[in-house]
């Protein structure tokens, strides 16, 4: 099973999603997890994973991973060739690097990373970063290539987002 999570930031409260699907091809997700939860940290530009990290451990809980699993996170696991990571890279370490975790960004990292790669969907300009921990980022770009949708955002991404901001 695929697990994408995104989490949307209220004035009072974040509001974490799972969508679950069985195949990178999958037109619709065959369960979907969610939780409301209290804001624990401020944004801090550079450490994104200290404000959303509690939200996605907090809203897997109720959720059984198994040993193939596959996690999806909105934004980097890796961000440099020095081995500073993002919160994929976090939420690796925090799953005893049990689980391979993907990370899909929609906004380009400035530092040089040998780890990312740069996926181009439909008929966009502009690309998706795609990073990982626990299984070859060459082996995920195809996959994320092949995802349903004819846009640049996979539908099943588009409608992750869509979940979190009701």
């Amino acid at each position: 099973m695929i697990y994408a999570f995104d989490t949307y930031y209220f004035d009072d409260y974040a509001n974490t999603i799972c969508i679950a699907f069985e195949d990178w091809t999958s037109e619709i997700e065959t369960e979907t997890f969610s939780e409301k939860t209290t804001i624990t940290s401020d944004y801090e530009s550079g450490a994104f994973y200290k404000r959303e990290l509690p939200c996605i451990l907090s809203l897997l809980k109720q959720i059984n991973l198994k040993e193939n699993d596959i996690i999806i996170v909105d934004g980097y696991v890796t961000l440099d060739n020095d081995g500073k990571i993002g919160l994929g890279g976090y939420l690796y370490e925090a799953l005893d690097k049990k689980y391979p975790i993907v990370g899909i960004a929609k906004n380009g990292f400035a530092s040089p990373d040998f780890q990312r790669r740069e996926v181009l969907r439909g008929e966009s300009k502009t690309p998706l970063f795609v990073t990982s921990k626990g299984i070859n980022v060459d082996e995920i770009k195809p996959k994320i290539e092949q995802m349903h949708g004819n846009f640049r955002i996979p539908t099943l991404f588009k409608k992750l987002d869509q979940l979190t901001r009701i």
